[in-house]
């Protein structure tokens, strides 16, 4: 062999683990300014006997799509509510929607402690100082009855640059539908067929809750497949030479209790896609109004049904007694 290609070949791994170090450094910078402290005895859930391991152990995610009120307010609220359990010995993920008008008790909330539409649980806890990602992910444990290990919250501004930052999302819309941009308020149409979805097209895809199509294309399934996407995506090579713009993005618009560590550890057990099965449960109900407020009521059949399966796929003990802080109807007002 030419002595030349063993020093180009040389030069070229050198440049890649420049490169991957250079990679690993600006993810930690951005990570550390994300990171949340949840203040978790043992850095594990009350309701886990012990920490989990992600190389073992399935677990669980609380991803929170964070809207604010307007440019002059500090509160925001969680728009979006999506758990998300991984089995590494399944290769199984499964996706839950919480509605967010789902009517529920709310602790430790000061004040505000009482009968509220869930998401505003994350206001609740910010404007308290509870800490708001922490009052939303313990409001959802209380409601389904499971642990939730790890949390990602990302602002809409985020979502929209990082899909801008991966040049955009190709999803296979399956029903034609329009829905209002976020942000200048136009309609945005979306086609049926394969279609290339910019940052704030891509937002609104997923958002979409209130037009007559959702009956059948719903939002739990488009989220699903924005997620199989941008997954895809994420952990291509291209991905990698758009690093620096995502971990700016990311130290702005993202907060997590994750670490690097933990990312790697993640994308070790579960990038295969064509290797994960994914699923969703529906948490069924119905929309009504309460005094003069519109709820989601969810069935509590459906709810200890789904709370069951989430269980099962997170190895948890069976419980005999369902307990829920859902506030049904029948609770009062």
């Amino acid at each position: 062999m030419s002595k030349w290609i063993i020093i180009a070949s040389l030069f070229a791994l050198s440049v890649v683990l420049i490169f991957g170090i250079f990679t690993i450094v600006q993810l930690k910078n951005a990570f550390d300014k994300s990171s949340v402290d949840l203040v978790r005895e043992g850095d594990k859930s009350e309701l886990r006997d012990e920490a989990v391991i992600l190389s073992d152990d399935p677990i669980s995610i609380l991803l929170l799509g964070i809207e604010d009120y307007s440019s002059e307010s500090e509160n925001s609220r969680a728009d979006t509510q999506l758990l998300v359990t991984l089995n590494p010995s399944t290769h199984e993920m499964t996706m839950v929607t919480i509605p967010r008008d789902t009517r529920v008790h709310i602790e430790n909330a000061g004040d505000f402690t009482g009968i509220h539409k869930i998401n505003s649980a994350y206001t609740y806890g910010q404007i308290t100082g509870y800490g708001a990602s922490k009052l939303q992910i313990e409001t959802i444990e209380k409601l389904l009855n499971i642990p939730i290990d790890y949390f990602i919250a990302v602002k809409f501004d985020g979502f929209r640059d990082i899909v801008n930052a991966l040049d955009g999302v190709d999803i296979d819309v399956k029903e034609a539908f329009w829905e209002e941009n976020f942000y200048d308020k136009t309609r945005i149409d979306f086609k049926k067929g394969l279609t290339h979805l910019n940052g704030e097209e891509a937002l609104a895809f997923v958002r979409m809750r209130e037009r007559p199509v959702n009956s059948i294309y719903s939002r739990d399934e488009r989220q699903r497949q924005f997620l199989e996407v941008i997954i895809t995506q994420a952990v291509s090579a291209k991905t990698l030479f758009t690093i620096g713009e995502i971990s700016d993005i990311l130290g702005d618009n993202v907060q997590t209790d994750f670490q690097v560590k933990d990312l790697y550890a993640l994308q070790k057990q579960y990038v295969q896609l064509n290797n994960l099965s994914i699923r969703t449960l529906e948490i069924e109900g119905s929309n009504q109004y309460v005094g003069k407020s519109a709820f989601y009521l969810p069935e509590k059949n459906s709810l200890e049904e789904v709370s069951q399966k989430l269980r099962n796929i997170l190895a948890l003990e069976e419980v005999e007694n369902f307990e829920t802080n859902a506030a049904f109807v029948n609770e009062g007002s």
